[in-house]
This record gives structure tokens, sequence and C-alpha cells, in this order.
């Protein structure tokens, strides 16, 4: 909804930027560029055209991540370093504003670009036969701001701004008012300026403008004209209010903004002191701020003689202080002497100079070059260069910052420093899981490197807030690095370690899509005093769970479960306790699963541990699974003790023929080659287990109160049967593979009285139900219980050794770093868990961490595009003679019309390889394909796009496709 009062009620945050300047790959560096008080110019290099003055000029230029973001080779190579520069940079500002890139796709996110070259569009048209497609989409000022909409996939305004030198800060007053009037949620704001050929050199001489040594030298007595530089910048804007109210980082403030032009001035070219004058009184207006209110101004900068004397006037008209209002006079600074007039990225440059100046509360000096020019008078004026660093106020203070077009369109923005965020409680050392993600190996490991560098500096009161913002701000892209750290040393070292691990990321294939998994409820045997108490100090949502099931269980039992789990007390064991405790558990560690996004595909119960897993199942609600649980344990308890279990060696026929002769004793359980429990009266168990061991098969008597699944629970089946009667039966909503049954309940079958009575003394089918589950197998089986008892069990059965089980506690000392070791592991195979829920609320809180490192190693500038002339026909051939090609010459041609419009060498393609699932052609590149095959085979004259996209099936069904219509062009 758009906001229909003042904007000035309505601030906007920068909460995410980066940037290249020269002499400057990141925003770190042009902060030590800045405070160094140095300049970034030098000679120009060969690929900037055949000018040899100097000027501020990109390293790496023509290097570009192209496989990062999916770019085919030729659209990359055509694609001008403009938008490469933009791509990379948008992806990092957002990362910087504490959001990854990919939860954007789809959003109402607004792109401004602004930008004043079409060097790249000129250089490709200058060569006709290379004009294709991809000319139109690869260059072109529109293109700028409309790639960075599609490659993110942003549903935003989207649109290039071109006002000359001022053209990013247009851009940014644009992207501020899409804001306030409700067109977008977030903006990303930029300027982009790429030296690709020496036509404006040559434009700047004839008129001028040029400055022989290539330096700029604003409000210099030295003063003479243009020094050219490039640059990107681009900002991520969100309302204040809204970046307040998600807990956004703010590395400042937009308080207003304002656009206008000089109309007829002294020459279109001519700066024009009113309106400069007007623009920028008209955005202190809009920002609330009085003119005393303005600490410093990041000036245009025009460094010619009669630029500088208009500016310092209409500053002048604005600032001067007539009443002695001014504690000090207005600082002037001009990023333009260090880095030269990044013409369409200028705004940008000084933009984000003041933006880093008010968050680190220091505006460095500018590089000045020779004396002021005293023809100025800016102490009469109340105003002064910045010739050494300016401390700003400890409360914060307001800037502004100017940037006027040749052609008379002039921008000026005024800025504050971010305001103070609430002091959040602090979280103090605490456990986090730090993710971390590329797009390949090589990549991976490059910022792993970078990370441990980052974390090796920082404090244990970060690292839950850097770890959230891991998990926050990174894109899950396929090769992944997760892992739990409690503390910032054992950290870095896991970062470095991995970072050094050459074989493990490239033999490893990349994350799925999304792990499909299967829950495993523990059975009765795995309880103990204080079970799961670490994660329940540690963790509120687990806290929260199993006092949720305790309150469910507390009409039948005499102590809260949970308390009775805490105290330490051995009545755990008492079945009358262990069963209820158990079901608590259980039920408590997977809803905080779920909770955090680990959701099952499928359930499997062993003995009591259906209970949990029929509630997940959604065959039974809470309060009737604690009653049947609970009545059921209690039951059991007042049987006469005296029954025992005993675990063999003994295979399933073979069990079944010792029990028959022995009517007190069952098979209690079949989990598994060589695990089968046997179950009933202790006398009968002790003449089993000694024909066994004669058979030389260990048996090992387990410690239990009771006779499970035995027929000495017989007594107990009316009474129970009659309290299950009592609850409505239900179907599993997730496939439920029954231990009663042995194999997955059909979708008509209930879990019932009848089920739950036969529970009770039924064998329980482990291993039966872990190989139907396996019939569709999971990705992971996730062991819910206190502790792992069944993963030894599941690596046993054959149809599930292969799939990893995992558990999420050890012992009572269990707590948030075992459940994130469990999230690291199934967020590096391709989960992304619902990160928010593992912390504290004090752990919420962005800190910046280092951008993603893009590769370097492809590498494209512009070359002049040919088209090969057609191969000439074998002279002599019967084929040629009457002008049908040899086989030879079809094959060669569309392998190589294909390598020119996909990228790559022809001699490298397979004949196999399909056009759509192998070779990512779209329809643009079909019909480039088409045209290019029409000039290489001309006897075919114009290609029918229909009748081909039959045959353009792979290359192969192409080439079949040619060969035919140039037999019936001869025959013709």
């Amino acid at each position: 909804m758009g906001r229909t009062s003042g904007p000035s009620q309505y601030p906007v945050a920068v909460v995410g930027l980066d940037c290249r300047f020269p002499g400057a790959p990141g925003p770190e560096a042009y902060w030590r560029l800045l405070l160094s008080g140095a300049h970034a110019i030098g000679e120009r290099p060969a690929s900037r055209g055949a000018s040899a003055v100097p000027g501020g000029f990109l390293t790496d230029a023509d290097a570009f991540d192209r496989a990062f973001f999916a770019v085919p080779t030729a659209d990359a190579r055509a694609m001008d370093p403009q938008q490469r520069l933009l791509l990379e940079c948008s992806w990092r500002a957002i990362e910087d504003a504490g959001i990854s890139p990919t939860r954007l796709a789809g959003g109402s996110v607004g792109t401004y670009v602004g930008s004043m070259s079409d060097d790249w569009m000129r250089l490709s048209l200058a060569a006709p036969e290379g004009v294709s497609p991809r000319t139109g989409t690869g260059s072109g000022r529109s293109m700028l701001a409309n790639r960075i909409a599609y490659q993110l996939d942003l549903r935003g305004p989207s649109l290039t701004v071109d006002t000359a030198c001022s053209s990013s800060l247009v851009a940014v007053h644009l992207a501020c008012t899409a804001l306030r009037t409700g067109e977008c949620d977030l903006a990303l704001a930029g300027g982009v300026n790429i030296v690709v050929g020496s036509v404006l050199d040559e434009i700047y001489a004839q008129a001028g403008l040029a400055a022989p040594d290539g330096r700029w030298k604003p409000f210099s007595e030295a003063a003479d004209g243009i020094g050219r530089g490039e640059g990107v910048g681009v900002v991520a804007l969100r309302l204040l209010e809204d970046a307040v109210r998600d807990g956004d980082p703010v590395h400042a403030v937009i308080l207003g903004s304002a656009v206008n032009q000089d109309g007829r001035s002294n020459g279109i070219m001519a700066p024009h002191r009113a309106s400069q004058r007007e623009v920028i009184a008209t955005a202190c207006r809009r920002a609330g701020a009085a003119p005393q209110d303005i600490r410093f101004i990041e000036a245009h900068g025009t460094g010619t003689p009669l630029g500088d004397q208009i500016e310092v006037l209409s500053l002048g008209d604005v600032f001067r202080d007539e009443q002695g209002v001014r504690e000090w006079p207005l600082a002037v600074g001009a990023v333009k002497g260090a880095i030269g007039h990044t013409e369409g990225a200028a705004g940008m440059a000084g933009l984000i100079k003041t933006v880093l100046s008010l968050r680190h509360g220091v505006v460095p000096a500018s590089p000045w070059s020779g004396e002021e020019n005293p023809r100025l008078g800016l102490a009469r004026r109340s105003m002064e260069l910045i010739t050494e660093p300016l401390a700003l106020p400890a409360d914060g203070c307001r800037a502004g910052v100017s940037s006027f077009g040749m052609g008379g369109t002039n921008a000026h923005v005024v800025l504050a420093t971010a305001p103070l965020p609430a002091a959040p409680a602090e979280p103090g050392p605490g456990v986090g899981v730090f993710t971390l993600s590329a797009d390949t190996p090589r990549a991976l490991r490059r910022n792993l490197r970078l990370q441990a560098v980052d974390v090796a500096g920082r404090t244990g009161e970060e690292l839950a807030r850097l770890c959230w913002t891991s998990n926050r701000s990174r894109a899950a892209l396929p090769y992944r690095f997760a892992t739990a750290a409690d503390g910032p040393e054992e950290l870095a070292s896991r970062l470095f370690a991995a970072a050094e691990l050459e074989t493990e990321y490239d033999e490893r294939t990349a994350a799925a899509e999304e792990p499909v998994l299967a829950f495993a409820f523990t059975g009765q045997g795995a309880q103990y005093p204080r079970m799961t108490a670490g994660l329940y100090e540690g963790s509120t949502v687990y806290r929260t769970f199993l006092e949720e099931a305790s309150k469910a269980l507390q009409p039948y039992t005499v102590t809260p479960v949970h308390e009775a789990i805490l105290a330490g007390d051995p009545v755990v064991h008492r079945t009358g306790t262990t069963q209820p405790a158990l079901f608590a558990v259980q039920y408590a560690l997977a809803r905080t699963l779920m909770e955090l996004g680990v959701r099952p595909a499928a359930v499997v119960g062993h003995s009591i541990g259906e209970f949990a897993a029929a509630v997940v199942a959604e065959a039974l609600d809470l309060a009737d699974a604690a009653r049947l649980v609970a009545v059921r344990g209690a039951f059991m308890q007042q049987l006469q003790e005296g029954g025992g279990m005993l675990a063999t060696r003994a295979r399933p026929a073979e069990a079944a023929a010792l029990v028959a002769d022995e009517p007190t004793v069952g098979v209690g359980a079949l989990n598994g080659p060589g695990a089968t429990v046997l179950s009933g009266d202790l006398a009968a168990l002790e003449r089993i287990r000694a024909k066994l061991e004669e058979r030389g098969l260990m048996c090992t008597p387990l410690r239990v109160s009771h006779a499970f699944h035995s027929p000495l629970m017989a007594p107990m089946l009316g009474r129970f049967e009659r309290v299950a009667s009592r609850i409505p039966a239900g179907r599993p909503r997730l496939p439920f593979h029954s231990t009663v049954r042995g194999r997955l309940l059909t979708p008509g079958e209930e879990l019932d009285a009848a089920y739950w009575t036969e529970h009770i003394c039924a064998t329980v089918r482990f291993e039966d139900a872990i190989t139907s589950l396996c019939d569709r197998p999971p990705t992971h089986i996730v062991e819910i219980g206190p502790k792992p008892v069944l993963s030894n069990l599941i690596r046993r059965i054959g149809a599930a050794r292969e799939i990893p089980a995992l558990g999420v506690c050890r012992n009572e000392d269990s707590g948030l770093r075992e459940l994130g070791e469990l999230l690291a592991h199934l967020h590096q195979d391709g989960l992304d868990p619902a990160w928010d829920t593992f912390y504290p609320d004090a752990g919420k809180q962005a800190v910046r961490m280092p951008a993603h490192a893009f590769s370097t190693e492809w590498r494209s500038w512009h070359q002049q595009l040919t088209t090969a002339a057609p191969a000439p026909r074998p002279a002599g051939s019967p084929a040629a003679a009457h002008g049908v090609a040899a086989p030879d010459r079809v094959r060669q041609g569309v392998r190589e019309a294909v390598a020119t419009v996909r990228g790559g060498r022809h001699d490298e393609l397979d004949d196999a390889l399909r056009f759509y699932d192998d070779l990512g052609f779209d329809s643009v590149m079909l019909m480039e394909l088409k045209y290019r095959l029409e000039v290489r085979f001309p006897e075919l004259g114009e290609l029918s796009m229909p009748e081909m996209l039959s045959s353009l099936v792979s290359v192969e069904s192409l080439i079949a496709y040619l060969s035919e219509q140039l037999i019936a062009a001869v025959a013709r």
C-alpha cells in the first residue's frame, strides 16, 4: 500500500551495499583508499581504447563468474561488462543486507540503475556480421537494470536512468520514491561506468573539458577538467520502519531527495546556479533538515573553474550563515579527486562514500590537488574543504550528496546517521550453525578461506549472530558446508580445515534439491534419568513441547512427567513412568524438528514409539495418545513381575521353532539379521538360552521389569481394550510403516482399539517395517529418542544399509550442539531448515560478514565477431556437382553454427546432445541458429521454423533434417 503523506515522514534505510572502484575491489577496500588520502589514477589499459590519457580504471573488469549466474558462454561474451559488474555487485549488496538473494525471487523488488555509456553497443554494431539476437540483450542501457531483474527474478519496477553524470543519484531518488509509494518493498539502486572506447575522451577534449593529466582537481586552483574513472556501486534500500521492524542492518538513512533541471541556461552543458540551489534546498526541506543541520556535503566537484564556482555559489545560497547560527563551517569533500569522474556511477560513488562516513563516524580527507581556489571564497561563505579527517558528532549527524548531469539534470540526497538499534539482550557464548555454499567445489573452498579469516577475529558473543546471519543471507547453493560450533576458534578451525580438503567436495555430489526424511521412534529401553535435560535447558522450543506433552499426561500421572525426567529420579525405569516419559520426549523431539523445518515423509515406531509416530502422522491427537500411553504403562506395571527378555542371534524361523514348545514365551522383536529378542517366563527363557548356546549362538539377558510383547501381557488386554475403544480410530496422513504388521499400512487401514490392543503382545517386526520403508527409500532416517538405539539396528538391515541414520540426542548433556549438528548434516545434504527457530531472540541480529567471492577465471572483452563463410564443396565429388552437400559438410556446418550460438568449440560437440535439455537452447537461440544455418547453406533459402521444430531434438536429428532438405532442393 502506498504512503500518501509527505515523503519526509518515511525515511529510507540503506540496508546493504557493495561497490568496486579504482584501487578498491570492495566496500572495505574503498574505505581504506578514502582514509589513506591517496588517489587511484593510473595508466590506461590497452583494452580501454586508443587514448593515452590516464584515469581511474578497474582491474579484472573483463572477469565474470558466468557459471554462478548460469549464463551461457556465448551470452556472457556478448554481455556489456557493465551488466556483469552490476550482477555481481547486486548479489553482494543483497547479501550485505542480510538477505539471501534467492529469497527475493518473484518478490516486489525494484531495480534502478544509472548509466550513461553505450560504448559496448557501439562497438558491437561496428561489425554488422557479428550482430545477433544477443547484441540486443547483451548491450544497450535498458538491459542494465533488466539483466539484474531477469537473473534474480525480481518483479518490481526495473529501469535504467540516463541523466548523464547524475544518473545513479537520480536512480536512488526514484528508488526511494517507489518505496514510499508502495511500488516495491525493497529496491536496488546502482550506478555503473566502464570505459570501453575513446569517443567520450575525444568529446571532452574537443569541448575543453578534459584534464590533460587525467586527474580531477575539484575546488583547486589547478582545476582543469575531467579525469575519467570506472566503477560500479549498488545499495539495497528499504523503508526505515520496515527495516527496523525486521531487524535489518542499517548503514545510514536517506531522509529526503530531490531532482530538477537547469532548463535554458548558459548552454546545455553549463551548470545553473539557481537550479542547483533549488534542488539542494528542496531535498533539505523534504528531509526536514535546516541548513545548519547539515554537517558536510559530498559535492559533485565539477573540476572546472566555472563549474566549481557555480557549485560553491549555490551551496552558499543554501547554507551560508548570515545570523551566526552554525557552530562550524559546512565541510565539503569530493571523491572524484581519488577515483576520477565515474560518470554514470559518480553519484553512487559519492553516496557510498557518505554512507560509509556516517557509519564510521568520520569523513576522510579528499586528495586535493594543489591549493584551494581562492576565487571561490569558501571561508566567507561558511564553508571549508575537508583537508584532514573530519570526526562526526557521536550522536550522529546529517549530510548531503550532490550530483549534476551534463545536460542539466541535478540531484541531491540528504542522509543521516543510522539510528542506534535497541540494545538486544546479550546472547552470551552460545551454539550456532554456520552455513556457506557455492556453485562449485572450488568456489566453496575459496569462500571458506575468506570466511575463516573473518571468523578468527570474532568474539564468542558474536557467534550466534554471525551464524544466524550466514543462514539468513547466504543462498543455499548446490555445494554446501555447514557445521555447529560453540566458539569462534572452533568455527575458524573447521572453516580452515574444510577449505584445505581438496578432494572431499569434488568427490561428493551436489546437495539434493530436498532430502526425503523418515522418522524412526525409539522403543522402551532407551530411557535414563535426566534424558534430554541439556536440550530442555538450551532450547525454548523443545522445552515448550515437552511441557505440552507433560500437561497432556498430567491427568494420569502423580508427578508431572517432565519433572520426573529432569529430577534424575530412577523412577523413569519403572514401566508406569517409562512409557509416558519416552512418549513425551519423542513427541517433543519430533515437534521441535518439525518446527525447524525437518519434516518426515514417513514414520516408523519401535514398540512404544508407535504412539508418538501416530501423533506425528495425525492418526492420534496428543490428548488421546497420552491417555493410551499412560493407561498402557500403568496396566503393565500392575502385572506380576518376573518375566524377562533375551537378546539372541537366532534367525526368525529358528526363534519361532524354539518358542513353539514354550507357551509362556514369544518372539518379542525381530530387529534385524542376528537381532532377535525372545520374551516370556524366566525359567522358559533359561531353557531356550541353553539350547542356543549349545549351538554357538550368543545370548544376552535384558534388564527389564516385565516380559513385554509376550504371552505374559495377556491379563491386561481386556482392560486396555475397553479404554482404547473410547478413543477415536484414526488413519495416518503420512506413510505409516507398522511394526505390528511389518509393512506399510494401506490407505484404508485404521489405528483403532484392536490395533493398539494387538500391539501389546505382538512381535515387534522392526526389520520388516524398515524393509518396507525402503521400498521407496528415504534419503535419511532420523531417530527420535533420547539416545541412538535404532540407528545401529538400521545399519544392519540390508535394504537400509546405505541410508544415513542420524540421531538427535546421545545423553543427558546433549543439547543445542547436537541438534545443530543434525541440522548441519541435513543442510549439507540439501535441506533448508527454518533457522530462526534454532536461535534465541538475542541471537537473531544481523552482523556484517564478507561478501561472496566470485570466480575471476572466466574472462571476456570485446572481440570482432565474424561469421565463417560457407565451407567449399569438395571439388569433383558427384554430390558437389549436383549442388548437394556431402554428409561431412552438413555435419560440420551444423556443429559450427551450434557452437557459434551456444559458445565453445564445434569439435567438442557430441551429435547426441539435445538442444533443450543438454545445450540449454531457448527461442532466441533457436532463431539465431536458423539464421546462421541459412547463411551456411544458401541453397536452402529461408528455412521454415515450424518445420524445423520437430527436428530440433538433437544435433544429430538436425543434421538429418538438413541433409534431406538439401537433397530435396537439388531435386527441385
